[in-house]
């Protein structure tokens, strides 16, 4: 499915325009990336928790040539399914 897709489907769900349903989809995601960006998380009970976790700095190597590089440590996003969607899902 793709954004415009998705934005379509909430409009149609919610009864509302197109335009009030991209507004909120984007607002959603926004309040969502602002959360995790301040180590927050979001969870939403039955669907799953986005939450934020770090990353220790790891050895890799070069595809092409086998070499040894370090890369380094990072705060990521992540994002642990609830157990509504995984019983949805299978």
């Amino acid at each position: 499915m793709t954004k415009s897709e998705f934005v379509k489907a909430v409009a149609k769900r919610t009864g509302t325009t197109q335009s009030d349903a991209e507004e909120f989809v984007f607002a959603s995601i926004d309040i969502i990336q602002k959360e995790l960006a301040e180590g927050g998380s979001v969870d939403f009970p039955g669907f799953g928790k986005f939450y934020v976790r770090e990353r220790a700095e790891r050895e890799g190597k070069v595809p092409g040539t086998g070499e040894a590089v370090i890369i380094p440590a990072a705060t990521v996003p992540g994002f642990k399914p609830g157990k509504l969607l995984k019983e949805a899902v299978n």
